[in-house]
């Protein structure tokens, strides 16, 4: 009888298959909040860059509009909407909001969650030059 309890054999693929799923959700869970991390740093760049052209004298909503799309071509993002607030006051602020919905890839191969976004926005606000 003791014989029989002492018998492991097929123990370890049994841990094996119950740790693994739970390791890899971690390691790829921790890969897609890096790559949202960057994707939201990215918003933000494009948010200060657009903002900063507003600001100033010579620069326009359109032009402002145009480098925000530039800086965030440059990264693959060819979704996100611009958008800016002006107060109308002379030295007053404007603010540059920029919104994107984030494609989650690792949940690909779940099924269900294949389609999966989650939505990310940056906001600048400076002060009017002029």
């Amino acid at each position: 009888m003791k014989s029989i309890l002492k018998d492991e054999k097929g123990q370890n693929i049994v841990e094996f298959a119950l740790v693994v799923p739970m390791l890899l959700l971690l390691v790829f869970g921790i890969a897609e909040f890096g790559r949202a991390w960057m994707t939201r740093n990215i918003l933000t760049g494009a948010a200060r860059e657009a903002v900063r052209i507003a600001v100033v004298p010579a620069g326009t909503i359109g032009t402002a509009t145009a480098r925000a799309n530039q800086v965030l071509a440059s990264s693959g993002i060819t979704t996100a909407t611009v958008s800016f607030i002006d107060d109308g006051i002379s030295f007053g602020t404007i603010t540059a909001t920029v919104s994107y919905n984030f494609p989650v890839v690792v949940v690909g191969f779940i099924p269900g969650l294949n389609r999966m976004q989650i939505p990310l926005t940056s906001t600048t606000t400076m002060r009017k030059e002029f």
